[in-house]
Order: structure tokens, then C-alpha cells, then sequence
């Protein structure tokens, strides 16, 4: 027997959620109004230099930075989290303890990680403040978020497909590659683009494992300065707060356009799923 939601309960659902997506409007409308009259040409230029403070170079290192974290994370995540789901008895010490650990990762804060990788990957292995150093230490932060949200995505599978795919002959391996990444692969892309979006605002760590060189990396060992890391040095020198508001609104841009791409090819993939 279906009960109806108690009118009090479901008015303040319907506020929180009308209160939370006008926050965010208010937020972004607020920055976009702020930044966009002072972008101008020279502020995609090349060079970096005090008088046109370019975010180009900035642009170039978070791309850079994204791409390589992921890269780093996505595969390591996957695997471990299909061992988990897949593989390990759901009762297990291993499986508990592994729970533990992601969810402590989860809760330190990224001076933290920052701090870590400065003495692990930038003293200890001689890396440097470079791009390498930063994307292992994102590589390490966002590892947490993308296996619980795939753990989430394998979990939400029917174990019907599963058990159609032995039934007709498949082995375990091919049945994980072929029936059950395909059909959790929506969930396991809001988990990259939850990911994306931590590495897209990250400037704490940063700061103390790629650098603040305001300059494109010509390699992994050259320090880059992120768009994040950007914002923050523009703001504490006090003098482009004008650049400072027309970067974030382009840093904004940026995730939008990245979650709308990400999001319309979930849609997608989805789509082929069901007609497949």
C-alpha cells in the first residue's frame, strides 16, 4: 500500500532543493556578471606577464593536469573497485578494511595531500615542483571518489546480466568487460566528472607540488601553474581583482562545457545500451 508523502516533509524537500539551485545560480550568475566585461584578447595570450596576467598558460597546465590525473586514477580505480564488487567476498577483512581506508582518504583535507606530496613525490623521488608531481598527488585525492562511485555503478547492475552471460557461455572476465562495465558506465563517468571537477578547483595541493610558474609546461618535470593556483596568486597580490573574477568566469565556463560534454555522452552510451 502506497502512503502519500507527508505535505510538511514534501514542502521543505521542495524548498531544499529550489534553495540549493538558486544558491548555485546566485553563485555562478554572480561571477559570470563580475568577470566577463573585463576579459579581453590579451588575457589568452601565450606569455605570461604583469601587465596582460594571461590564464592561457594556466588553461594549457589544467588540461595537462586533468588529463594526466585522470589517467593515472581512472584505471587504478576501475580495477580496484571491479576486484572488490566482483571478486572479493562482500564479508571479508580485506574488503572492510579497503572500505575504511577510501573513506578516511576521502575526509583529508587537501593541504594534506599537498603536504604529502611535497615530501613523497617532490623530495623524496627528486620529481621537483612539477606537472608530474601534481598530477600524482590529484592521482591520490580523487582515487577515492572514483572507486566509490564505480563500486556504486557495479553494485546498481542487475545480477540478471550477469548470470544471462554465463548462461551463455561467457567467463567471468569477459562477462565484466562485455555486459557489466558497458551498463555501469554512466555511473562510473559521473565519477570521472566528480573527479574532474575536484582537480578543475584544486589549488592547495598544488601549490606545493607543481608550483605557481606562471608558464605553459613544455614537459612532466616543468612546474605549472593551474587555473585554481591562478585565481589564488592574482588574488593575494591585490592588483587584478578585475582578472581575478574574469578568470573564474572562465574557469566556470570550463566545467560547465566539460560536465555538458560528459553528461551528453553518458546519454549516449546509455542510449546504445538500451537499443543494444
Amino acid at each position: 500500500m502506497n502512503r502519500r508523502p507527508v505535505p510538511f516533509l514534501e514542502k521543505l524537500v521542495r524548498a531544499s532543493a529550489v534553495l540549493t539551485i538558486g544558491t548555485a545560480l546566485v553563485i555562478v550568475g554572480y561571477i559570470l556578471l563580475k568577470g566577463i566585461p573585463y576579459l579581453r584578447p590579451s588575457m589568452f595570450s601565450w606569455e605570461y606577464t604583469s601587465s596582460n596576467v594571461s590564464m592561457l598558460p594556466a588553461i594549457v597546465n589544467t588540461l595537462f593536469m586533468l588529463v594526466l590525473s585522470l589517467a593515472i586514477a581512472l584505471p587504478a580505480g576501475i580495477a580496484g573497485s571491479i576486484y572488490l564488487v566482483e571478486y572479493a567476498n562482500p564479508k571479508s577483512r580485506i574488503v572492510h578494511l579497503v572500505g575504511l581506508m577510501v573513506d578516511t582518504l576521502a575526509g583529508i583535507p587537501s593541504i594534506v595531500y599537498g603536504l604529502f606530496g611535497s615530501l613523497f613525490f617532490v623530495r623524496f623521488f627528486g620529481m621537483g615542483l612539477s606537472l608530474l608531481s601534481g598530477s600524482l598527488t590529484l592521482a591520490i585525492m580523487i582515487l577515492p571518489t572514483i572507486m566509490k562511485t564505480t563500486q556504486e555503478a557495479l553494485s546498481q547492475v542487475p545480477m540478471s546480466y550477469r548470470e544471462g552471460s554465463f548462461g551463455l557461455g561467457a567467463g567471468k572476465l569477459r562477462t565484466i568487460t562485455k555486459i557489466v562495465l558497458p551498463a555501469a558506465f554512466p555511473g562510473i563517468l559521473s565519477g570521472a566528472i566528480l573527479a574532474s571537477g575536484r582537480i578543475f578547483g584544486e589549488s592547495a595541493a598544488l601549490i606545493f607540488t607543481a608550483g605557481t610558474l606562471a608558464q605553459a609546461a613544455g614537459s612532466l618535470n616543468d612546474s605549472a601553474r593551474t587555473m585554481a593556483v591562478h585565481l589564488y596568486a592574482l588574488s593575494q597580490e591585490g592588483l587584478y581583482i578585475n582578472e581575478t573574477y574574469a578568470s573564474a568566469a572562465v574557469l566556470i565556463a570550463m566545467v560547465l562545457l566539460m560536465n555538458g560534454l560528459a553528461a551528453w555522452l553518458a546519454h549516449k552510451t546509455q542510449e546504445r545500451n538500451n537499443h543494444g
